[in-house]
């Protein structure tokens, strides 16, 4: 690598603390800014601004490949995409692209017939911002008034603004810092919706009068545990508002009736410590999905007028892990998962009536259902995909139990999906757990199988924390490397909650080295399997994901040819240590809270990233970081990579690619974040040598 420009190194400056009798030396303490969120420091903004030029330098040469590879990507996106119309109430409603832009507009036209009428230009909104994310979006519940709130620095503050869709204009309130949903009172006299205070903590729920002083706005619930988060939302009927507040692993549910809101709120269940639930109602009925007795959830119902008398509906089941459920006025739904799969049932009211699960047509999958807004639905809108079919939308009969097609994602420069195979895998781990992993290749060009005989480079992804699954769906960027011999696999590590809640316990606070342990095994499975072999493996993770990068770079550097790393969660230690910071407090469920417990710092500073990067041999690697970023701070890839260049041995590429313009999920338009993935793969394949 001596053909490339000398690397930025940022200086190093003297700080240390001690906490439980340990001393800690973090010598790039300073790229945190003092006056953060505002970034103003100059030795600070120098320093990323030198790493961004260096990114530019080295990438240079590669360009082309960039190019090409964005392309492609571009030429899978079909520019003028626009959703299935569905239909609520008088009005059927929809989005679209139009060919060449970025951002989508608002559509909406009476199912009585009548012209198309654009509620919300999102290109318009976006014109002359580097960052522009469209949050809330309300209609009014007699149609006549839109609500919605914009973000156009990554910082996730949003402004409302309350649009009059018969004359175009808006309203003359605005509310600046929401973070939360926007909900409409029965007779749409004002609406809910909560701010984020100066933690970027959520912790009230407020009332907003149309015509009133935003300074007069009515706060109707205030959270005082900093670690909560409060949220607001309506029932399926929508006969009731919803005030919710929780952690990771408490929750506690309010009812407020949607016709009064100032009305006295009924708790439905006090918080218990470790007791999750989220209800709706059906009649003069609370169903109540809950974790109370067991890890797989169950459903319980209860009388409005006597919330806490609960009686069961569905039991929890070994094999099926009930995720969650939706009323409407005839059935509900249950979504769950078994044995990982996505699982839709329909039940009736009846108990009496059994259940239908619907059935979908692949072993692997991803599918559940889709925007269906009204009470009082006979044919359900479904979504369905897997690593091999493009995005599917279904309606499915109520009745009949028929699917109807309604849509197949369009690829406008070609795909034949009987090109690609997908197979579902399971690699035993060290502890003899047996890890899920879903893979996809394509079939050479005579029809035959993926090699087994290590020639091939393999790209493995996952998460693995917050309970949050990784579902086998389709992406069409990943056809980039496919189709140049990759083979695309995800582990679903304990962390997630691919295999219930349990598999997600297993992967957090005292269990969080499962995670790592669980993604390296999955790796070194797949090459005693012929897949792949050492160095051969490009393995990219997001966020928390990012965290997991950072620990297998430290602990098995040569497994791994490349590493994408983006807003990665690195500086778990000082992190989970400053109280201040906006995440902290609502944090320590998940990775345990080392301020108190000596234990927990002990283990987050066993496995940290920043704090056991050692001087060994590293992987190439290409790091993501946003300015304005209030999950992932900006200072956390920043620290790393600087640590990481004065302490390696290797020559390998390191770089460190800062959005001074975007916060957690990098550029926001359709294009310019595809222009990112492909700088992502262009990487990857250089580090392969599979660039062609």
């Amino acid at each position: 690598m001596t053909d490339l420009p000398a690397p930025p190194i940022a200086a190093t400056r003297p700080y240390s603390f001690t906490t439980h009798g340990v001393t800690i030396d973090d010598p790039w303490a300073w790229l945190k800014d003092p006056d953060y969120p505002d970034v103003g420091d100059a030795d600070v903004l120098a320093y990323l601004t030198e790493e961004n030029a260096y990114f530019e330098a080295v990438m240079a040469p590669h360009r082309p490949l960039v190019d090409r590879l964005y392309e492609e990507m571009k030429g899978r996106i079909k520019e003028d995409e626009s959703s299935v119309p569905q239909k609520d109430g008088d009005w059927l409603y929809w989005t679209a692209y139009e060919t060449g832009g970025q951002y989508r507009r608002w559509w909406r036209k009476p199912v009585s017939g009548g012209p198309d009428e654009l509620l919300l230009d999102e290109p318009a909104l976006a014109e002359g911002h580097e960052y522009f994310r469209l949050g809330a979006f309300s209609v009014s519940n007699g149609g006549s008034l839109l609500a919605y709130a914009i973000d156009d620095s990554g910082a996730e503050r949003f402004t409302v603004r309350v649009k009059d869709l018969a004359t175009g204009e808006h309203l003359p309130e605005t509310i600046e810092g929401m973070l939360s949903d926007i909900v409409w009172t029965a007779d749409d006299s004002g609406f809910l919706y909560g701010v984020a205070n100066d933690q970027w903590r959520t912790d009230n729920a407020r009332f907003h009068r149309l015509g009133t002083q935003v300074g007069q706005d009515v706060e109707l619930y205030r959270e005082a545990d900093e670690g909560y988060r409060v949220a607001v939302g309506e029932t399926s009927d929508r006969r009731w508002l919803t005030i919710e507040t929780g952690d990771h692993v408490t929750s506690e549910v309010r009812l407020l009736p949607a016709g009064d809101p100032l009305a006295e709120a009924l708790l439905v269940a006090p918080r218990l410590p470790g007791r999750e639930y989220d209800a709706d109602t059906h009649g003069d009925m609370l169903f109540i999905h809950t974790n109370d007795t067991d890890t797989q959830w169950r459903l319980v119902t209860a009388p409005i007028a006597s919330p806490g008398e609960w009686t069961e509906r569905i039991a929890p089941s070994p094999h099926f892990y009930m995720t969650g459920i939706a009323l409407f006025r005839d059935f509900f739904i249950v979504e769950g998962r078994e044995d990982g799969l996505d699982q839709v049932e329909l039940h009736r009211y009846d108990p009496a009536v059994a259940p239908t699960r619907i059935a979908f047509p692949e072993a692997s999958y991803s599918a559940g259902l889709g925007d269906n807004p009204e009470w009082a639905m006979d044919v359900l809108r479904l979504g369905y995909e897997s690593m091999v079919t493009p995005g599917t939308v279904y309606d499915y009969d109520v009745a009949t139990g028929s699917l109807a097609t309604l849509k197949v994602q369009e690829i406008p420069s070609g795909y034949d999906g009987d090109r690609y195979r997908t197979e579902r895998l399971h690699v035993t781990a060290r502890d003899g757990t047996q890890v899920p992993v879903s893979i996809v290749y394509m079939l050479d060009e005579d029809g035959g199988d993926f090699p087994r005989d290590g020639s091939r480079p393999l790209y493995l992804y996952s998460y693995g924390a917050y309970g949050h699954a990784i579902d086998p769906g389709f992406s069409t960027g990943r056809l980039s490397l496919l189709d140049r011999g990759f083979a695309y696999a995800i582990a679903h590590i304990r962390g997630g909650d691919d295999l219930g809640q349990q598999w997600y316990l297993d992967g957090k606070l005292e269990k969080r080295v499962n995670t790592f342990n669980d993604f390296v095994d999955v790796a070194k499975g797949l090459i005693d399997r012929g897949w792949t072999s050492a160095g051969r493996i490009a393995i990219a993770g997001r966020s928390a994901g990012g965290e997991l990068m950072g620990a297998v770079v430290n602990s098995d550097p040569g497994l791994w040819g490349a590493v994408i790393a983006d807003v990665p969660f690195v500086d778990v230690l000082n992190t989970m240590l400053d109280a201040e910071l906006p995440l902290t407090p609502g944090e320590w469920p998940e990775w345990g809270n080392p301020i108190e417990d000596e234990a927990a710092f002990r283990l987050i500073r066993s496995y940290s990233p920043y704090e056991n990067v050692t001087a060994q041999d590293y992987p190439p690697l290409f790091i993501s970081g946003g300015l304005n970023d209030p999950r992932v701070t900006y200072w956390e890839p920043a620290k790393w990579a600087a640590r990481l260049r004065a302490t390696k041995t290797d020559d390998n590429v390191l770089l460190l690619k800062t959005n001074m313009g975007a916060g957690h999920g990098g550029k926001s338009g359709r294009f310019d974040s595809l222009r990112e993935a492909a700088e992502e793969h262009a990487f990857v394949l250089w580090q392969l040598g599979a660039d062609g």
